[in-house]
């Protein structure tokens, strides 16, 4: 599991590669915002499939699997459930390295529990 803490009004898709970075043989759910060619044919080269649907405005609307991407409701379920740690969810820590502290301690009782 790989966490990487960016500004709020950062786009996710700026962490794709480095977030993705030695994946290889498996597949990779992610949402609409991570719609990048650059980033998909590079998963690709890589032998993962790739279950992004496309964005609704793109050109050519690309193949994913739908039912595949039924199962992304566990990463959002993930999330709520760091989010249950209110230290977390209201973000208390003054700096970006305490809160992403808390973030991994968090993420780690998840997987735990």
């Amino acid at each position: 599991m790989k966490l990487i803490l960016t500004p709020g009004q950062r786009h996710d898709i700026t962490q794709a590669a480095e977030l993705t970075e030695g994946i290889h043989d498996c597949e990779l759910l992610g949402d609409k915002g991570y719609d990048s060619d650059e980033l998909v044919n590079n998963l690709r080269a890589r032998n993962v499939r790739v279950g992004i649907p496309s964005k609704s405005n793109r050109k050519v609307q690309r193949d994913w699997d739908r039912h595949g991407y039924k199962s992304r409701h566990l990463i959002e379920n993930f999330f709520c459930r760091i989010k249950g740690c209110r230290r977390v969810a209201t973000r208390y820590d003054k700096t970006a390295r305490s809160y992403l502290s808390m973030v991994t301690l968090a993420s780690i009782l998840v997987w735990l529990l």
